[in-house]
């Protein structure tokens, strides 16, 4: 059980830290929106909002109680919500002169280099939604170890 608690501490700091870094992405291309007129705003805006969302959920839930552990269903809305926003990334990637949105050689957090920031962006969104599944994976395993251990060996009557 420390084990999974220990686990459940490391994927919640990792997935508050990717979180953060697609929110400053995310608000600086909005930053970019504002002024200049370039980039997709709702995309903009849906990735702010759920980072945002994340964000607040993974201090909330960084906590390891058994409570944290076991809200699974709650990890899978967000592994969507997130795979939702790298779609959302790759999509409008796919359209701007850029080259390929799966060839990230490119990768860069300057300010100069728009296209290095939209493949970080895309990536840490990744990384963000395979964090949250991996929680959902915990969630299921703690809760398949608990319902076993709270079931009756033999049931006397």
């Amino acid at each position: 059980m420390i084990f999974s608690r220990l686990a459940s501490i490391i994927l919640r700091m990792g997935q508050f830290v990717f979180a953060a870094i697609v929110l400053g992405l995310t608000a600086y291309f909005l930053y970019q929106r504002s002024r200049h007129g370039v980039g997709p705003f709702g995309r903009i805006v849906f990735s702010v909002i759920w980072s945002s969302l994340s964000i607040i959920a993974a201090i909330i839930w960084v906590i390891p109680t058994t409570s944290s552990m076991t809200g699974y269903v709650s990890d899978f809305v967000f592994t969507a919500g997130w795979a939702a926003v790298f779609g959302l990334l790759v999509r409008y990637f796919d359209g701007v002169n850029c080259g390929s949105a799966w060839n990230w050689t490119g990768f860069s957090l300057s300010r100069d280099n728009y296209c290095g920031q939209w493949r970080a962006a895309q990536a840490f969104s990744f990384l963000s939604l395979v964090f949250w599944f991996a929680t959902f994976l915990l969630g299921i395993i703690t809760v398949h170890r608990l319902s076993r251990r709270a079931a009756p060996h033999g049931s006397r009557v």
